[in-house]
Parts: C-alpha cells; structure tokens; sequence
C-alpha cells in the first residue's frame, strides 16, 4: 500500500527541491520530506476511506441502539441522518477549506487563519480534549471487552492499563501510512462483531438483560420515546459521538498524496458509515428494546458476547490507536513545526515523539478509569466537545471564505442559502453544547449514585452494564 517519494512528488502539487543530488519533496505542513525521515504524504484513497471509516466506525455504533431507547425508533434514525447530514457537509468544508489554505494541518490552523491567536487556542485545546476522551473511551471499550471475552478473569483496572499499554505501542507508529494496515484489519472485525450481535438477536428468544418468563418474549421497542429533556439530548449527543471521527479529516487529508480526490473518498465513508449505523442500530433495538446493552455488543449475552467482543477487540485497537495517533501528532507537529526535526531522525524528534503519545495516552487511560460508564462517557463526548469541532468552526469556515462573494454585488439565492445554513449551525451547535453538556453531566451523577460512588478505578466487572 505504500509507495515510494517518487510516486509522492508526481501526484501531490509540492515544491522539489534538490540538494546534494538527493530530491527532496517541500509540503507546506510537514516541510522538506526527503529519505531521512517518515515520509508524512503517503496514503492512498482507498486508505483514506478506510482510515476515515475506522475513525467513525468504532465506538459510537455501540452506542446507537441505547440511544434509540431513549428517543424511539424513529425520531432517533431521524436524528442520525440529520447528524449524517450535517457531518457530511462538515467534512466537505475541511476538504474546501484545506484545498484553498494548503499550510492547514487541523482545525487549530483554521482557527488561527479565522480568528488569530484566540481562535487558535480555542480549537487547539477543544480539539486535544476531544481526542484524548476518545482515547480514554477506547480504553474503557477495550477493558470492557477484554473482561467479556475473559469471563472476568482479573481487576477491570488492569485490564485498562493493559488496554493503555497496547494502545501507545501502535499508536507510536509514526505515519497514518503505516496505521493503514490497522484500520483494513479493524473495520471489518468492528462490522462483524455487531452483525454477530444483531443476527444472534434477531434470532434468540430474548435479550441476555431481558427477564426470563414462561412464554414467549415480545420487545418492548417504542417507535416514539417519551424521554426527559436531559435524556433525550444526552442521547443526541450519542449520537453525533458516532460521527465523531470529523474534526480528523484534517489531519488524514494533510497525509493524502492526493489532497483533490479527498471530497470523494470522504463521501464515501460517510455513505457507508451512515447506512451501517442506521441498519445496525435499528435492527438490534427492534429486537432487544429496552433491554438493549451499552455498549450493544452484550445484548445477546453468553457464548455470542464472547465471541462478539472476540471479533471487536481488534477494532476497538484499530479505533484506539488512530484517536490517540491524532492528537499525538497534532501536539508532535506543533511542537517541532518550522524545524529540521519534524522530518528527521534525530534524537529530538523521536523523544518528542514518544512524549507525545505517553502523555495522551496516560491521560486517556485517567478518564477512562475515572467515568467507567459508556453511555455516560460517549454522551459527554459528543455534546461538550463534538459541536465545538464538528459543527461550529465548519460554519464559521464558509463564510470566512465566502462572505466577500456576498458584498458589493447582488446577493445570489445560493449565496444566501449558504450564509443562513452556516449560521444557523453555529448557532445549534452553541445550544447542543450547552444542552447537551448539561443532560450528559446528570446522567454521570446518576451513575455514581448508582454504583455507590466507588466506580472509580473499580475492579468490578464492567461488561454487564444496560
């Protein structure tokens, strides 16, 4: 799958550059891109879905059926494919955006570009936040599984921490190129582990949660919930969780060796990911209702569980180490940008590099031992941090590139349309923020309340949780 620099500097539009007779190919994020180094600019477009892909398809499905409990079958397939919706046209912005401004990296740099120094510190830490809490989830899916496929076998703690070391070793592997292999490996595990789980219960009597009665066992899935405000916008927010991986379109696209084919590997991934959402979710919430597991994949229960989470592990690995990879890099590449070392072989760069996943992943595997609850954790997730990285800043993207169009001249109907629709975002993103934040804070507490308030760095099995 990789190729060679060659290849590089004959698809990509780059600066060459030749010293000493070695060429040496000048990218406007990553510099002089030469044989003494990663070579930064290497995947594919085929890689690119599948990265892209992987990014979505991880956790957040595992989420889906729990959350249509909450809202109802149908208001919650129609709150998915409005997140669908709007995600797609985020990531159509990215690719616009980064194509018209090429020393973009990620979504700080477009922050930065908009709104100078604030906004760059603004989106710089929203965007570490996000991903680090998406490693810290990965963490806690991870021990969830390794405890289902074990039967319980020892502490859940250790299994974090196991999860954790995992997790910074091909998480350290320095180029999304040669993560790629992961992802072909881990997307189809994650695929057919829920396609185990939602065969296993379309054909079982009833849900593992489900009680055991005389008689057959009908589900209780609701076409309309009658959810609280707190809950029913807490799982909203689980909702964008599942398209979570859209503020790191950036950082895959800066690594194509192509930036022009992205817009069309990107709606591919997001076809895809929203048509397997929307079948997997419904199908195993019409079958288990309100008996559904979080995360979905115990809703068979017994053998199923086991293997089910036997074929997840490796998707939840795959998962794992491209959102700690991210912000590792991100942080990596802020650090070292404009110097010799970010693209070679010193001794600075590979400890700079190492610090970089160290410190995420140590912070990651904190949060996940200290909000052991899924739903709770990916709630959280997708409503304090998601609108501030997948929704706003896309907003306020096009009309920092299309507002001049609109001044001195007649406005046309496509222009406002456009000026409308990206307000109008920003402004649902603020509130979903606020909202969002709010029902998924009550839903933590209630869960420490539950669990007597000692589910921190707890031993317990968390593989049983509904």
């Amino acid at each position: 799958m990789a190729e060679s620099k060659k290849d590089l500097a004959a698809e990509v539009p780059v600066h060459v550059e030749h010293t000493d007779g070695v060429q040496q190919n000048h990218d406007d994020v990553f510099g002089e891109i030469s044989d003494d180094g990663p070579n930064f600019r290497n995947v594919g477009f085929i890689g690119t879905i599948i990265l892209m892909m992987k990014s979505q398809i991880g956790l957040g499905v595992l989420a889906i059926p729990s959350a249509f409990d909450t809202l109802g079958m149908v208001p919650g397939i129609i709150c998915l494919f409005v997140m669908a919706f709007i995600t797609t046209w985020s990531g159509y912005i990215i690719g616009t955006f980064k194509l018209k401004h090429r020393e973009v990296y990620s979504i700080d740099d477009a922050g930065g570009i908009m709104f100078g120094l604030p906004g760059r510190i603004y989106l710089a830490t929203g965007f570490c936040l996000y991903y680090i809490f998406n490693s810290g989830s990965a963490i806690l899916s991870l021990s969830i599984g390794m405890n289902a496929v074990s039967s319980h076998a020892t502490c859940t703690a250790v299994f974090a921490a196991v999860a954790a070391i995992v997790g910074f070793g091909f998480s350290s592997i320095r180029t999304l190129g040669r993560i790629t292999w992961l992802a072909w490996v881990g997307l189809p595990c994650i695929i057919t582990a829920v396609i185990i789980v939602t065969i296993a219960v379309g054909i079982q009597d009833r849900p593992a949660a489900a009680p055991a009665t005389d008689g057959p066992w009908v589900s209780d899935w609701k076409a309309v919930g009658n959810p609280s405000f707190a809950e029913g916008i807490a799982a909203v927010s689980s909702l964008l969780f599942a398209f979570s991986g859209t503020p790191g379109f950036f950082s895959i696209v800066s690594e194509m060796r192509n930036p022009e084919r992205y817009l069309a590997a990107m709606a591919a991934c997001q076809a895809g990911v929203t048509v397997v959402y929307a079948v997997i979710g419904g199908v195993i919430y019409y079958y288990c209702g309100s008996y559904v597991s979080s995360p979905a994949l115990g809703s068979a229960g017994g053998v199923i569980k086991i293997v089910s989470y036997g074929f997840a592990l490796p998707g939840l690995l795959g998962t794992m180490t491209i959102v700690t990879h991210i912000p590792s890099k991100f942080i990596f590449v802020h650090l070292l940008r404009g110097s010799r070392h970010l693209s070679s072989n010193t001794p600075t760069h590979w400890m700079s590099w190492f610090g970089c996943t160290f410190g995420v992943t140590v912070i990651a595997w904190i949060i996940a031992s200290t909000i052991p609850v899924f739903n709770a954790l990916v709630s959280l997730i997708g409503a304090l941090l998601g609108p501030v990285l997948c929704i706003q800043p896309m907003g306020a993207m096009w009309l920092y590139d299309n507002w001049e169009n609109g001044k001195g001249q007649k406005k046309t109907k496509s222009w406002i349309l456009g000026a409308v629709w990206s307000v109008t975002l920003v402004i649902f993103g603020t509130f979903l923020m606020v909202a969002g934040t709010y029902g998924s804070v009550l839903s933590i507490m209630t869960a420490y309340i539950e669990s007597g308030g000692s589910a921190a760095f707890s031993c317990g099995d968390n593989s049983n949780s509904t």
